[in-house]
């Protein structure tokens, strides 16, 4: 059961909401379509087009930093931070995977502003287009996890 069956179907009214979403270039196939996904639920719960900002950064560990900014302006009610972390065969997926997760959740709480959390962790991927597929998106996820909080 995904956020939005737990929510009922009921919509949020989000037309006032301000919400920038930070998405990773790599591996951009699968944060592509997550964006397409957070974009989706976003509009769904009347979040104005004009009211969202889609900033894309190089990678999943340059997303804390860009979020740490987006918060420090004040200017966003929320934010979404989308990326895909793939296992390779080293350990720097672990060290990426890690620091990202951690860097959002610092920059959270620091700024007391929900982050959706659409950074996906995978072993290979198959795992990670599905993932990003329409029926089990963990960009939409992230969209409505935001909204939720605000």
């Amino acid at each position: 059961m995904n956020r939005e069956q737990r929510n009922h179907g009921h919509k949020i009214d989000g037309s006032k909401f301000r919400i920038a979403v930070v998405v990773s270039k790599f591996n951009s196939d699968i944060t592509g379509a997550m964006l397409k996904g957070a974009l989706g639920v976003l509009k769904k719960n009347r979040v104005k087009e004009t009211n969202i900002k889609i900033i894309w950064v190089p990678g999943s560990l340059e997303i804390p930093l860009m979020c740490q900014r987006l918060a420090g302006s004040k200017k966003y009610d929320g934010l979404v931070a989308l990326g895909s972390v793939i296992k390779g065969g080293t350990d720097h997926y672990y060290y990426v995977a890690g620091e990202a997760s951690r860097g959002v959740m610092e920059v959270m709480l620091k700024y007391s502003l929900p982050i959706g959390f659409g950074i996906i962790t995978t072993n290979n991927l198959k795992q990670a287009k599905e993932r990003s597929g329409i029926k089990n998106n963990k960009g939409a996820e992230a969209a409505q996890a935001v909204l939720e909080m605000i």
